[in-house]
């Protein structure tokens, strides 16, 4: 049976970047700086890409752990990867 890895570092991740979103809104609703909002949805961006990046990375080494990893499931995988990026 398949271990499942444990996810909690990125959902930590993505909870971090709710709350990043959540200030951009409260940013754009005080009508701040569009060059500090925009920064900040910079910020928010890369904190998603980072997570996705984890989440497949996890998927990956779960997969090695299992023994020899076929090359359709490192071909979906890689697609993960790059549409990310």
């Amino acid at each position: 049976m398949t271990e499942v890895p444990d996810r909690t570092p990125v959902v930590n991740r993505v909870k971090r970047a709710q709350g990043q979103l959540s200030g951009v809104l409260r940013m754009i609703e005080e009508g701040r700086d569009v060059q500090e909002v925009v920064n900040q949805l910079k910020a928010v961006t890369r904190a998603l890409d980072r997570a996705g990046f984890a989440i497949i990375a996890m998927e990956l080494r779960a997969a090695i752990a299992e023994g020899p990893v076929d090359d359709d499931e490192l071909t979906r995988l890689e697609q993960l990867y790059l549409s990310l990026a």
